[in-house]
Formats: C-alpha cells, structure tokens, sequence
C-alpha cells in the first residue's frame, strides 16, 4: 500500500552527484521510495558529475536500470514523474567556482518552495582521492546556514588500511561534524543482517545458548560466481580483504535538499555478537558495537588462508585478465578466524570466509552448537542455526528428530523460515531504500560511526600489509577452480576452528 505523502515540507529537495552512471544502485532506491511515497513533498533530485552531458541523457541513463519488463502504464507514468524530479549539473570536483554553480542551481529550485527551510543531503560515491576536496567545496559552497540540515553520505572505500583512514576521517572532520556525517555500508540496510537485533533479543530461546556454553563456530560467508569480470586492475590494487571483509564497490552519489573482507562482514559479525543495547537508539547500538570490535586483536598470519581462481569450466582464470599485472598474487579468496577476548565469546572461533568465482552467489551465517553429551546418543548431528542473508532470505535451524516408526532413530531435519515462502504479501525493501530513508530521517543506527572504523583497520591492517608485502614477503595464494568451493584446504582450515561437517552434506 502506498504511504502518504509528509506535507510539512522540511524537506523540499535532493540532489545526486555520481562519478559515472555504470552502476544506478542508488537511483533505483530512490525510485522505489518515490513510488512508496517515502521521498518527502517538493523533493528534487540533482546529478553532478564531470561528466558533460544534456538533461535527456542524464535521463536515460539513470533510469536505465528501473525494471517495467511488462510496460506496466502505471510504472511507465511514475517512471516519467521521477524523471521530472531530476536535473543534472556537470562540474569539475577540485574547483570552487563549479560548486557555486551547483549552489546556484540549488537555490533557483529552492527558490519556487512554499517553505523557507530547505535541507541538502549530498551522498559521495566516488574515488577515495577526492573525498576530501568535495566534501570541502560542498562545505565552503554548497552549505545551507540557515533554515534547513545538511548531511552528507559517504560511500566506501574508507581507505587502504589504518594510517590512510584515519588521514581520510581527519580530512573529512574538518568540514563536517560527525552528527552530518552518514558512512554508509550497506550491508547494515539488508534485511536479514537488521533482523539479528530481533532474533537475538526478542527471543529468550536464542538468547540462552549464545554464548561460549553452547556456540562451537561461527562462520560468515560470502560468496561470488563471478571473476573480476575486466575490473581486475582495481581488484588488485584493493585485493579480497579490503574489497570483501572491508569495502564496497563505487556507486552513484546524491544528495538531498527541502553502499575483500568486507565491513560488510564484519559488521554483521560485531552485530551478531555484541551485548543487548540500552535502547534502540544509533548510539546506543553503535557504542555496543565498538565494544566487540575493540575487543578483536589483530589476525593472525597463521588463522589466514589466501587462494587465487585459476581458469577451469570454460571460465578464465584471474591472470588471465587483460587488466591483472602479470605474476599477480593478490587473493581473490580469504579466509581468516577471528576470535573475541570478553566472557561471552572466549575461545569461539569466527571464521570469516569470502572469494570470487566460486560455485554459488551467497551470504550467510552459519552458527554451529557443540556436540551433545555422550551417551544415548553416538555421532549424532550438530545443531546448527543458519541465517541467509541473501539470495532467498531465510533462517533455518538445524536439529535432531527421531524417525517415523517402532524404531528409535536420530536423523538431522530443519526448521525452515524461507521469507519469500512465509511472507508472502511482503516486499523486503533493498539495502539502500532502508539506507536512503535512515539518512532522511537523520537516523544514524545503520551508518558507521568513526570509532567503529578505527577499530576495523586495527584489526585488519596488520594482515593487509603482510598480503601487500609490507611487512615481509608476499604471500602466494592457493590455486582454486573457478566455479569451486574455494582452495582444496578449506575443509581442512575450517575443521582446525572445530566445525564438523555433517555426514550427508
């Protein structure tokens, strides 16, 4: 059902600025929440980039990516209605004068309010290098003082280890405050990774067996289908940590006025084990948050495994891109257990696991229960909870029943809770609607405060310059299919940290 629309015109427009408009991530959610009525009355949207191009092109390409395979009338027309919503400005990022054209632009649509409060969010996804001088320029030129807010998003990467930043983080805090500043991640906005907060603490079933007494394991998986796909010179500057377990790809930037370990996984991991919050307030969540991750120490070379996809199945191997430099032994798979020094998690290994070109596209949470006492039972199956973050959403868990029949038999079986087939009236909104809308309400709860990223690189760092070379020689990463389970010594890596495979799987 469509949502009515806010009258109070507190925020009468937006603009977008975006590097390339390859990737339209961001105007599809937008769209979305134009078409839910979660964009606020009089709302505009603004494309900036170098790129010089007219209205209708900007047109084209930004809504090249909203779907209408059946030429749906309705969609079509709302389609066209978001398109009046938007403009589009060409202007360098380093030069002040383009900015104040921007500006302009802004004021000439603020202009034609009924209400005299105009707020600008203005959403970066753009290069690291020039973070920095927009966010300047935007300050300098493109800053509401009077009647209005103004935020400003800030899409990963989030720098390349500790030092570079927290040289980013400095440069941004000098133009904006932290209460302006939205590091989005979009993970956080997923469906399922916001669904941990309810499972774990509405739910006195799983809040009893979550800790060290019961957990054996955890792992975090994420897994790709696909190679670097040409873009293997930008991979193999960031590598799998950073791209997977600690960045994100680029993606389009907006902003308003009237998203290889990544982050990703590692805040799932730090919301899955952090201590039940005061409230549902963003710092109160996030100050929990900084409790687990300050309480992570840096990985180990010897809890790491690096592998690298060699061509197999038809499919090219990762040296065999144009872009790659030859002889390259950046990991496009890594794997590496974590483990949390506090009295709930003591001595429970988190095994993170990401690569690229392997048998499935999936993210999930795999949660294994220590093995009952002996006794009646022998060699029975563990318990096990699985959360799928995605595809097909779904929380699973894995437990022991007996057999139909005049037989006392154990067999593994699953209580499944698959979204798509329980929910089935319910549209689960994309990461970055959940995202957009947060940051429209000033909601910080689900963006990454700066001491939450500090104490990521200390985590990762050390293991980034070992891979980077560093900190003494490369390491060379195994060799994997492409479309494997990954290198041939995962099961064994995995089996090290205590997890047992179940017999049938």
């Amino acid at each position: 059902m469509t949502r009515a629309r806010s009258l109070s015109g507190t925020i009468p427009s937006m603009e977008t600025s975006h590097d390339e408009l390859k990737d339209n991530t961001i105007i599809v959610a937008l769209f979305g929440l134009f078409r839910q009525g979660f964009l606020p009355r009089d709302v505009k949207i603004v494309g900036y980039a170098r790129t010089k191009m007219d209205l209708e092109e900007f047109h084209k390409r930004a809504t090249s990516y909203i779907k209408n395979p059946d030429n749906n009338p309705e969609v079509a027309a709302q389609i066209q209605q978001f398109k009046d919503l938007s403009t589009y400005v060409s202007g360098s990022y380093d030069e002040g004068a383009a900015f104040d054209n921007l500006n302009k632009h802004l004021e000439e649509i603020e202009s034609k309010y009924q209400s005299k409060e105009c707020n600008r969010i203005f959403y970066l996804a753009l290069p690291p290098s020039v973070f920095v001088p927009v966010a300047q320029n935007l300050k300098e030129h493109c800053y509401i003082t009077k009647g209005g807010v103004n935020r400003i998003i800030v899409e990963k990467p989030f720098g390349k280890d500790f030092d570079s930043a927290q040289e980013l983080l400095r440069g941004l805090k000098e133009h904006w405050t932290e209460n302006e500043t939205f590091r989005i991640d979009h993970y956080l906005g997923k469906e399922m990774v916001k669904n941990l907060l309810v499972l774990r603490f509405a739910n006195v079933a799983m809040g009893a067996a979550w800790d060290k007494n019961s957990i054996s394991n955890v792992q975090i998986t994420f897994k790709e289908p696909f190679g670097t796909e040409g873009r293997g010179g930008y991979f193999d500057e960031f590598g799998m940590i950073r791209d997977v377990l600690q960045n994100r790809k680029f993606t389009p930037t907006f902003a308003w006025s009237g998203r290889l370990f990544r982050t990703d996984l590692l805040q799932v991991l730090s919301i899955l084990t952090m201590e039940r919050p005061v409230s549902f307030s963003a710092e109160d969540i996030r100050d929990e948050k900084v409790k687990v991750l300050r309480s992570i120490p840096p990985i180990e070379r010897a809890d790491t495994l690096l592998g690298q996809y060699v061509a197999a199945n038809g499919k090219p191997g990762y040296l065999d891109d144009e872009t790659v430099p030859p002889q390259s032994v950046c990991p496009t798979y890594a794997a590496t257990t974590l483990w949390i020094h506090n009295p709930r998690w003591e001595g429970v290994p988190f095994i993170l696991k990401a690569g690229k070109a392997l048998n499935e596209a999936k993210v999930e949470v795999r949660i294994q229960f220590k093995d009952v006492t002996q006794g009646i039972f022998k060699d029975i199956a563990r318990n096990e909870l699985v959360i799928r973050i995605q595809p097909s959403e779904a929380v699973y868990l894995k437990l022991n029943a007996k057999t139909p029949g005049l037989y006392t038999r154990a067999i593994p079986t699953e209580m499944d809770l698959t979204y798509k087939r329980r929910f089935t009236e319910s549209k689960i909104p994309e990461a970055y609607e959940a995202l957009i809308l947060d940051a429209l309400k000033g909601d910080h709860s689900n963006f990454v405060r700066n001491d939450e990223l500090d104490a990521a690189w200390k985590i990762f760092t050390p293991i980034l310059h070992w891979i980077d070379g560093l900190d003494g020689q490369r390491p060379r990463p195994s060799p994997y299919p492409y479309g494997s389970r990954g290198p041939k010594e995962i099961d064994a890596f995995v089996a090290k940290y205590g997890y047992k495979r179940a017999a049938e799987a």
